[in-house]
């Protein structure tokens, strides 16, 4: 601020300076060449000689800079250079090529520019005037008195602002030194990225104003996305919904490329005004993973007992008859039983070929059975044999979608499996006899990761129909939904 309002006075000061000095000169050489005698010195060659008196009588009297006669092709004849005798008169913007009189600067002095005019009209020669322009210190010294006003009117102003403004700054760093700011920023640097659950904090805006290494690697973010709103990335509708706060509730499931994520949303508040917020994240792949498996041998564990069931009903069937002495009631019963379970079994065999998923339909029957629900194949499907992988991802998204379609049914009903292999694709259809999946949720099941069945557990959805639509993506195919028919396409080649 004192550096501007001394040069604002600088500026004052060189502006009077011009007015006045201007006007002095411009008279200097008004006055030169008003003179007769210089005008008749320049209409004769050979009285050139008599110039350079007059223009230094000029000079001293009017404590001009210079004073210089010139021609009026404006060779230099009198100048107190001597360097500068013979050479061309510097004009700058002068207008005394047209015959008329000027004041500006040329380089650094302020110069008056007068045409000499004879009797008879004519211009004979050049008068130029001039004095040295002040430097800036020399503007600001030549008007002491104002520019110590302005001066020390700008110190206080300055000091008063200055008391202000590190009290505000202190306010707002809770009077903390910058070297405490520092070590602060420092620590929760290396807070951030040394714990183990991904940190991403936003602003009100929902742009990106941290985010730690961790999270980083589990949203397979890139490394310029702080101050870029979380709709410019390439995140699916669903991480978008809770990193916005749309989708509320704690421990919100997350599928990201892969990966099973747990994430909570806290918004962030300071001075009863909202700040942002922050989303914390874990990996939960593993756990899902073991979750899986565990629920593998859970449906083995729902098979065999059902298998079990369903052999005790049939003992004490067949004990029951023999108590009553009907023999031949109790071979005609063992006949039907044992040729219903080898024809599922060997309808099973002939179509799939793929033995892990012949048994998973053979051990879903069972389960379906036991709930009172009737499982078949149709006379179409057919399922040759495929390599590991694969089988694994068809175990999955048949699974899945068999086991939905059983939660799905309020009771007795049945439930149709449709099996077409190519040589790109395995296309697999479920379809059930239960009322199907309304039209305003048919996407909503697959991004938010819940199965048809009713909450269990505190509440927590299942992740099958999420997983499968993920495996399914996964091999370059799709699946989808209309009423209660599930139709999923998996390539052949992942």
């Amino acid at each position: 601020m004192l550096v501007a309002v001394a040069g604002f006075s600088a500026i004052q000061s060189n502006k009077t300076f011009t007015d006045v000095e201007g006007r002095r000169v411009l008279s200097v050489a008004e006055d030169v060449a008003a003179q007769l005698t210089v005008r008749e010195a320049l209409a004769d060659p050979l009285r050139y000689h008599q110039l350079p008196s007059f223009a230094t009588s000029a000079r001293n009297l009017s404590g001009a800079g210079y004073v210089t006669i010139a021609r009026p092709d404006l060779t230099v004849l009198t100048s107190q250079n001597p360097d500068e005798l013979g050479t061309r008169l510097p004009l700058g913007d002068s207008m005394i090529g047209q015959g008329r009189s000027w004041v500006g600067v040329i380089g650094d002095s302020l110069v008056a520019h007068v045409p000499v005019m004879s009797d008879r009209g004519e211009v004979v020669g050049v008068v130029a005037a001039g004095v040295a322009t002040p430097t800036f210190l020399e503007g600001v010294v030549s008007s002491p008195a104002e520019a110590l006003t302005i001066l020390g009117i700008a110190l206080v102003v300055g000091v008063v602002g200055s008391f202000l403004l590190a009290g505000r700054v202190k306010r707002q760093t809770f009077g903390l030194e910058p070297r405490e700011i520092a070590g602060l920023v420092e620590h929760r640097e290396a807070m951030l990225h040394g714990i183990r659950e991904g940190v991403v904090g936003l602003d009100t805006a929902h742009r990106i104003t941290l985010v730690n290494d961790q999270a980083r690697r589990l949203l397979s973010l890139q490394a310029d996305v702080v101050g870029r709103s979380v709709h410019d990335l390439e995140l699916n509708d669903r991480l978008v919904d809770v990193l916005t706060g749309r989708a509320e509730g704690n421990d919100q499931i997350v599928l990201r490329r892969g990966r099973v994520l747990i994430m909570n949303r806290m918004p962030i508040r300071s001075r009863d005004s909202a700040v942002g917020s922050v989303v914390t994240l874990r990996d939960r792949t593993e756990i899902v993973t073991l979750q899986h498996e565990l629920d593998a041998n859970r449906g083995t564990t729902d098979a065999l007992r059902a298998q079990a069931h369903e052999f005790t009903n049939r003992l004490h069937t067949i004990a029951g008859l023999i108590e009553l002495g009907e023999y031949d009631e109790v071979r005609r019963y063992v006949d039907r039983v044992s040729h219903t379970r080898e024809a599922w079994h060997t309808e099973v065999s002939e179509r799939i070929d793929d033995s892990a998923v012949a048994a998973l339909l053979i051990a879903k029957a069972s389960v379906a059975t036991e709930r009172g629900v009737g499982l078949r194949l149709t006379p179409d499907s057919h399922l040759g044999e495929v390599d590991d992988g694969l089988s694994a991802d068809l175990v999955t998204v048949l699974g899945n979608l068999v086991d939905n379609a059983i939660d799905a049914l309020p009771g007795a009903g049945w439930i149709e499996v449709d099996l077409t292999h190519t040589d790109d694709e395995v296309l697999v259809v479920v379809t059930d006899s239960g009322p199907g999946v309304a039209p305003d949720i048919a996407e909503e099941i697959f991004t938010r990761g819940f199965t048809t069945k009713a909450a269990e557990e505190g509440g927590q959805r299942g992740l099958g129909l999420a997983l499968t639509r993920q495996t399914c993506r996964r091999r370059g195919g799709s699946v989808d939904v209309a009423g209660a028919v599930f139709t999923a396409r998996l390539g052949v080649r992942a």
